[in-house]
């Protein structure tokens, strides 16, 4: 008898090995570095916060933040609607930053704009706690065709179609976040 885990786990290989590559990992590192140029041009006299959204901004924030050869300073932050499923939910606040962002300029660095409601309330907590500025740093955008709270964000990577995606920071249940290229779900 299989546990749910294991289940999880085999659909998700499953999901790799049908999966259709959107973006290659070659692509997206030259998206990256044209990020790092454009947030450069922006920032780099603006002494700013630069706060990766945990947990699929994590490796986005690792390859970009090297790229920025200016001083900056970093903390992060973590709320989710998904909590592990494919589906959003209620916005649940993990860890909101130990810095003060009181006057700062901020940068979020988050892996996909979606629907744009965590990303709305992130942005809506950070004015919140004091920010004078808030810039937003997405790998991928998906085009919806719904309102969104975030039209787009101020620094984009690739621009995706409206599929379930996984790879460079977002998940399929929860794995594959460490996949080398952006890969959309085949739906069965």
């Amino acid at each position: 008898m299989m546990t749910d885990q294991q289940e999880i786990y085999e659909d998700s290989q499953n999901a790799l090995k049908n999966a259709e590559l959107l973006h290659s990992a070659e692509e997206v590192e030259k998206a990256i570095a044209r990020m790092a140029k454009e947030i450069t041009s922006e920032l780099e006299n603006s002494n700013p916060l630069i706060l990766p959204v945990m947990v699929g901004g994590v490796i986005l924030a690792g390859k970009l933040i090297p790229q920025l050869n200016f001083p900056l300073q970093m903390d992060y932050i973590h709320a989710t609607r998904y909590r592990s499923t494919t589906s959003g939910s209620t916005i649940n606040w993990l860890k909101k930053p130990e810095k003060s962002l009181e006057d700062k300029t901020v940068l979020l660095v988050d892996d996909i704009l979606d629907e744009g409601i965590t990303l709305a309330a992130i942005i809506e907590y950070c004015y919140e706690a004091g920010a004078k500025k808030v810039f937003t740093a997405v790998l991928a955008e998906k085009e919806l065709e719904i309102d969104k709270p975030i039209k787009n964000a101020d620094f984009t990577g690739v621009i995706i179609p409206d599929h379930y995606v996984f790879g460079y920071g977002m998940d399929y249940h929860e794995y594959h976040r460490n996949a080398a290229g952006i890969y959309a779900v085949k739906l069965s």
